[in-house]
């Protein structure tokens, strides 16, 4: 299992970092260079517990899709999404927010297995574990902008 770990510091209140966060079309604005749609479940607005969004989206010269629904959700505090249907073997990403003197720390933690065996890991060494922290990164700077707008 591959994990990646981000912390993102953001100067606006929890509450508006955490509705940001599981924003779609902040999520899809995020995404456009992969051109990535949310196209079936929730496909526009805040997603919310037990809800799903099914993403399709151009990676590495594929059309792929990726349905996730989200597990579980403590307001302003915590969430899981976690894949239903995709490419990964295993995919949960964890979202945890805590607010320190009016700064909100937003702390990503994802978690997937690959497919595929050996050529799977070789693949995530040499370039998936890199796309995806790329991904988390450009996604985390819109999220950081817009939030720190409101």
């Amino acid at each position: 299992m591959t994990t990646i770990q981000l912390t993102t510091k953001i100067n606006a209140p929890i509450q508006i970092v955490f509705d940001t966060a599981r924003d779609i079309d902040l999520h899809q604005k995020s995404t456009a260079s992969l051109n990535e749609k949310a196209i079936a479940g929730v496909t526009t607005g805040l997603i919310n517990e037990g809800e799903t969004v099914t993403w399709k989206g151009r990676y590495f010269g594929f059309y792929l899709t990726h349905k996730t629904r989200i597990i579980k959700m403590e307001l302003y505090n915590y969430f899981l999404d976690e894949m239903e249907e995709g490419k990964f073997k295993s995919f949960k990403h964890k979202h945890y927010f805590k607010e320190v003197n009016g700064v909100t720390i937003m702390t990503d933690l994802l978690q997937y297995e690959t497919p595929f065996g050996i050529f799977g890991k070789l693949f995530d060494v040499l370039t998936l574990k890199k796309h995806l922290t790329k991904f988390l990164l450009e996604r985390n700077k819109i999220l950081t902008e817009t939030a720190e707008k409101n």
